[in-house]
């Protein structure tokens, strides 16, 4: 049974990583998907694979003006139903090193952007009766990592956003939920041009409960269920899928099975 069919979905950032997978899934699913990014030439190439069911379309998610098309073309091909707040970008550096230009240009991309898609989205889901937000944040809007200030405090701000939107957006039968990966086998993390993890990729989730990096389709596997009715009662919720992270490590100097 197709889990999505007949919804019309908005995924960001899905050009390439977690959210070009996201896509494929939903498509396979059943729903019309519209592809955003500024990677155009992946963008368009992932759209013309998938074929009648996606359309790639050029947006900047910091720009207001972007989510008014974004949102015109989705409902050309239904009533929008389902938006995915993807789009990341991350930025390495300390806070003595970093400057308010660095610190800005990750809170426009995760931050900002993912407020101006929950507000274009609002008059387009109410019209159709419902429908389900589905920000990404991160294992990093639960705990906080050094060198990463921006990242941590853009997806600590997702978090508090979602909880806050789902409150106002429930009476319209909208859901808005948090999503948090882990260490994720993306190019955000590296895996650039590899198939599949390698050992070494692997090696930094050693003590954690599942002792291994993370897959993009376990993610989107998440964002399936939560852009489904089967996630109708769910709402302001954190949904992890970070392999047992948050729950803590296992130490080498106590007892394990």
């Amino acid at each position: 049974m197709s889990r999505l069919a007949g919804k019309v979905a908005i995924i960001t950032g899905a050009a390439r990583g977690m959210g070009a997978v996201t896509a494929k899934l939903f498509v396979e699913q059943g729903a019309k998907v519209i592809i955003a990014d500024i990677l155009d030439d992946a963008g368009e190439s992932l759209a013309t694979s998938l074929g009648d069911s996606a359309q790639y379309v050029h947006a900047d998610v910091s720009s207001e003006a972007d989510w008014v098309k974004l949102v015109s073309e989705a409902e050309k091909l239904g009533p929008l139903n389902i938006l995915v707040n993807n789009a990341a970008i991350l930025h390495a550096a300390s806070i003595a090193d970093s400057n308010a230009d660095d610190y800005m240009r990750v809170i426009k991309i995760n931050q900002l952007g993912t407020y101006l898609g929950i507000r274009a989205a609002i008059a387009p889901m109410k019209k159709a009766g419902g429908g389900s937000i589905i920000n990404i944040s991160s294992i990093d809007g639960l705990q906080a990592k050094n060198g990463l200030s921006a990242y941590v405090s853009s997806k600590w701000a997702v978090r508090g956003l979602s909880k806050s939107a789902a409150i106002e957006l429930g009476p319209h039968k909208i859901r808005v939920n948090t999503v948090h990966p882990g260490g994720i086998f993306t190019a955000m993390h590296g895996a650039e041009g590899q198939a599949e993890p390698s050992e070494q990729d692997n090696a930094f989730y050693v003590n954690h409960a599942l002792p291994r990096v993370g897959l993009p389709i376990e993610v989107a596997n998440m964002s399936l269920f939560l852009a489904s009715d089967e996630s109708s009662y769910s709402t302001g919720a954190e949904f992890l899928v970070d392999g047992g992270w948050q729950a803590g490590l296992r130490l080498s100097m106590l007892p394990s099975s």
